[in-house]
């Protein structure tokens, strides 16, 4: 049987991490031009820098969750041997699946933090063009809160199918040892 325990601590750390990735995404850095005070050239002045933090801990969070269903499960690889049938196959598909959205939310995660977290320190005369006050684009965030969500799902269905195809199997179908009488 799964471990509800685990499946708690998981869903929590997913939770955060969906909500971190969208206060993330709610609160991402915006840029504006300004001059000087002398007028003689144009600057980026960057707001806010606390998506990258959130970004971040969604990033910390999410991984935290996924190394704790992977150690319960053993990776799927190791540990005793499951039976066949639905929920070994299921169990084999959804770690899969867990996996590349795992990988592509915290991808989502991480560019999104990083890109955030870089300004420009461009200077431009005046009389040029604006300086170009490159952010994160909007939805970076907003696509790894998704994925984190489906981990979220995938994973907690995993931990499931996987528990199942575990409880029931029978390595020699009966009892290992030679039943010998006792001799008198």
């Amino acid at each position: 049987m799964a471990s509800k325990l685990v499946s708690i601590i998981v869903f929590v750390f997913d939770v955060i991490a969906f909500g971190l990735a969208v206060a993330a995404e709610q609160r991402r850095s915006t840029a504006t031009t300004t001059q000087d005070s002398e007028q003689n050239y144009n600057y980026c002045v960057y707001d806010s820098d606390i998506s990258t933090g959130f970004g971040v801990g969604a990033f910390l969070f999410l991984m935290a969750s996924q190394a704790i269903i992977m150690v319960a499960s053993r990776c799927f690889c190791f540990g005793k041997a499951s039976r066949t049938g639905g929920s070994r196959s299921f169990a084999l598909l959804l770690f899969i699946l867990c996996w590349v959205t795992f990988i592509i939310a915290e991808a989502c995660l991480l560019a999104g933090s990083v890109r955030n977290a870089y300004h420009t320190k461009y200077v431009t005369i005046f009389s040029q063009n604006p300086p170009s006050c490159q952010t994160v684009r909007k939805g970076v965030f907003a696509a790894g809160a998704a994925f984190t969500f489906f981990t979220c799902i995938l994973s907690q269905f995993y931990y499931i199918y996987y528990s199942s195809s575990r409880e029931a199997f029978a390595p020699y179908g009966g009892e290992a040892g030679v039943g010998l009488g006792t001799f008198k």
